[in-house]
């Protein structure tokens, strides 16, 4: 387990709904990875994300799917490719399962 962090530092974290609208191979990437397109809605907009999931997801299956990011970090430089938010995943090994909301919801909705 993690340090433990106050209601105060939770609350600095922005992560949102969005719906994957776009979905690259990242061969620049050292480790198997997509380049992710997510559409936050019209307060956040487009934002742009690697993410190693390869393994669980085709980019077929990823296309159209609604998840959870953090879109206040700062932006990121992996490899060739500027990342802007952070996709939220469970982590097992090298196996990544995204965080979905059960059912379809508007994109840009807040999650706390």
């Amino acid at each position: 387990m993690e340090k433990e962090i106050t209601w105060q530092d939770f609350a600095k974290i922005d992560m949102r709904v969005g719906t994957i609208i776009e979905v690259n191979d990242f061969p620049e990437a050292r480790k198997p990875a997509y380049q992710l397109r997510i559409d936050f809605g019209e307060e956040i907009g487009i934002r742009k994300t690697s993410a190693q999931i390869t393994k669980r997801y085709t980019k077929e299956d990823l296309l159209g799917k609604q998840t959870i990011a953090v879109v206040n970090f700062p932006k990121k430089q992996i490899a060739n490719f500027m990342s802007e938010c952070l996709l939220m995943g469970a982590v097992d090994g090298d196996e990544v399962t995204i965080i979905q909301p059960e059912a379809s919801i508007e994109n840009g909705l807040k999650v706390s």
